[in-house]
């Protein structure tokens, strides 16, 4: 098992709310959020929930192998809010919550499990690749986005039209219609993408935060094809950098009109045999 593993927070100074981890057979991206510029009512904030979270799921995952993916994300979600819900309010509107990619190896099979709009990039010996992702995030968003994005990013103006959109936003959470996302109710397991594939047909297997897929679904300057060769030649480490310098070329949302100007960027990269 090769993996290869990097992962930068938007700022220097701001604490990472991605977390990403492995194990023999297994691994789990997240991507931790609350709402911006609101407290999440949380006493242990976005990063702890993403990170505990990542840690429960992958444990679970490995050694429970003949327990679902979802099973295994629900009991990880139980366990989660079993841990602080004497002491930080989980119905508060900004609660922390978090994407998921969980992949497992097993009987021939990777498993596969993605939860709110991070990547899971699945490339066959062919190069041909297949990406998961969860769009429903994404369609909610557009009907909401407008006023945000004719705006710049960081102004005042901005920052205004953004607290609107989240508060927007945060309504159609776990809701259908809305969207899903792992955050207080385990039963958001029940919502994930989930799907196996046979080993032997697989060269590799991506897990990306939306932070890392810029360059492609934000941009749109590479395509998935070129992103898997930044990852052979350059790693993970290679391709956030380029995300980083082209976000700097733009840090008003003049060209590329986005939420945040950075954001956290993480990706996990599974070369097979």
């Amino acid at each position: 098992m090769r993996i290869a593993l990097a992962s930068l927070p938007a700022e220097p100074d701001r604490e990472n709310e991605d977390f990403a981890a492995a194990s023999p057979g297994a691994a789990v991206l997240l991507d931790g959020a609350g709402v911006g510029g609101a407290e999440t009512g949380c006493t242990h904030g976005v990063a702890w929930f993403s990170s505990t979270l990542s840690g429960l799921l992958l444990r679970s995952i490995t050694v429970q192998p003949a327990r679902s993916l979802v099973d295994c994300l629900a009991d990880s979600i139980g366990l989660v809010r079993a841990l602080h819900e004497d002491t930080c309010d989980l119905t508060y509107r900004a609660s922390p919550t978090s994407t998921v990619v969980a992949v497992r190896a097993g009987g021939g099979l990777l498993e596969y499990l993605v939860l709110g709009d991070s990547s899971l990039l699945l490339v066959d010996t062919s190069g041909s690749v297949d990406v998961v992702v969860d769009r429903r995030l994404d369609e909610v968003g557009k009907r909401l986005r407008e006023p945000v994005d004719v705006l710049p990013t960081g102004s005042l103006e901005h920052s205004a039209a953004l607290a609107e959109y989240r508060d927007a936003l945060t309504k159609l959470r776990n809701r259908p219609g809305g969207f899903w996302i792992a955050g207080p109710d385990p039963r958001a397991a029940e919502h994930a993408l989930t799907g196996r594939v046979p080993l032997e047909s697989l060269a590799s297997v991506t897990l990306m935060s939306d932070g890392a897929t810029r360059l492609v679904d934000r941009f749109g300057l590479d395509d998935w094809r070129q992103t898997l060769t930044v990852l052979d030649s350059s790693g993970p480490d290679g391709l956030i950098q380029r995300v980083r310098e082209t976000e700097a070329g733009d840090p008003d949302g003049r060209r590329w009109p986005r939420g945040k100007a950075r954001d956290d960027a993480t990706v996990l990269h599974w070369a097979l045999p």
